[in-house]
């Protein structure tokens, strides 16, 4: 997995403990599809990730799901604010272990088209929410997905 420099410099310091990180997630629609990407690793998720010192929140979200997918997106919305829970939590293979409060962003396809972008990226596709929970969505995509098709954008109770 790619790792930036100021998340490797904080590493250094930390080594694996908990990181509680600000991160981003795109919703593109296309009908009653989404879009998909499938790490290396295995798991499947919206286009996401870590935000970057210094940047602007749907900055990261346009940078992260041209990164993964190869397309350049137009944010149209906040989708919600997610994060803290469980759901939000993983250690990595390395032992790494991070926390994410997750701001997840609508957005439209506005060039490209959608592809593996990156090394952390083996498939990209279009799906339903059911196709997606059946291919195995990640935890945190699982949750946003459910949360959202709830009318819960903020994780009220």
């Amino acid at each position: 997995m790619a790792m930036s420099e100021y998340a490797r410099r904080l590493r250094e310091k930390v080594g694996n403990d908990l990181l509680f990180w600000p991160s981003v997630a795109c919703l593109v629609r296309d009908g009653d599809r989404f879009l998909f990407v499938r790490h290396v690793e295995g798991r499947w998720t919206l286009p996401a990730g870590a935000m970057d010192p210094g940047e602007r929140p749907a900055e990261a979200a346009r940078r992260e799901t041209r990164e993964e997918a190869s397309i350049d997106v137009e944010i149209t919305g906040i989708v919600g604010v997610f994060g803290g829970g469980p759901d939000f939590r993983m250690t990595y293979p390395n032992g790494d272990e991070v926390a994410w409060v997750t701001t997840v962003f609508e957005a439209r396809i506005v060039s490209g088209t959608p592809a593996p972008g990156d090394d952390e990226t083996a498939e990209v596709r279009w799906a339903t929410v059911d196709d997606a929970l059946a291919l195995g969505a990640s935890p945190s995509t699982r949750h946003v997905l459910q949360s959202v098709l709830a009318g819960r954008p903020f994780d009220a109770p």
